[in-house]
């Protein structure tokens, strides 16, 4: 169950950008390449998201709290699983 969970939660950015690809235009006039959504898609589903939104709903202006708040959430959302749980472990005392 709890792997379920994980894939779901991966998987979830990425459905929702593709469903907007297929299902509207908003990603019409964003790019000059197709290379950075396909970057964004892999790597980075939740920040593009949020590009795409400041440019729409902002105007593209990315001064004001909103958007480089939403960005630095974005970004730590998308880069949390690459954070790695590294603790040492204990050693047992003799």
């Amino acid at each position: 169950m709890p792997c379920f969970i994980v894939l779901i939660a991966l998987v979830t950015p990425r459905l929702g950008i593709a469903l907007l690809w297929l299902f509207s235009h908003w990603f019409d006039g964003l790019f000059t390449t197709v290379l950075w959504p396909i970057v964004g898609f892999v790597f980075l589903p939740t920040t593009l998201l949020w590009y795409t939104a400041v440019q729409h709903w902002f105007g593209g202006q990315w001064a004001g709290f909103w958007p480089i708040a939403g960005l630095i959430v974005a970004l730590l959302i998308d880069l949390s699983p690459t954070r790695g749980r590294y603790r040492p472990r204990e050693r047992a005392s003799r």
